[in-house]
């Protein structure tokens, strides 16, 4: 007669190899580089070169604690977004400076002809 081995009950998966290691806290101004990039993105663009400066100084304190602090993902988005924004900070600031100039000068022209 053959042996008979023990199966697990239908429906049921492999057992599991345990739980994930506690993750490191996240560092205490990732969050804030991330909201300030959201905001320099879609309200102020003022935000942005805050939001760049900080998620700078954030993402190096994260890479030089050793795994001490977590949250890299979320400052270095806030970084990103801090870049975009002050971009398009620069060329908004551009842009209103070129239409002020061609337009004093266009209408100059106007004026004195």
């Amino acid at each position: 007669m053959p042996a008979m081995t023990q199966q697990p009950p239908p429906g049921y998966g492999p057992p599991g190899y345990g739980a994930y290691p506690p993750s490191a806290p996240n560092h205490p101004q990732a969050t804030t580089t991330l909201v300030l990039g959201i905001l320099g993105i879609v309200v102020c663009g003022l935000c942005g070169p805050f939001a760049w400066s900080i998620g700078n100084r954030v993402v190096r304190e994260i890479d030089a604690s050793g795994g001490r602090w977590g949250g890299r993902t979320e400052a270095n988005v806030g970084r990103i977004l801090g870049i975009v924004a002050t971009a398009l900070l620069v060329l908004s600031v551009l842009l209103v400076f070129v239409v002020f100039v061609f337009g004093g000068v266009i209408a100059d022209s106007f004026i004195t002809s």
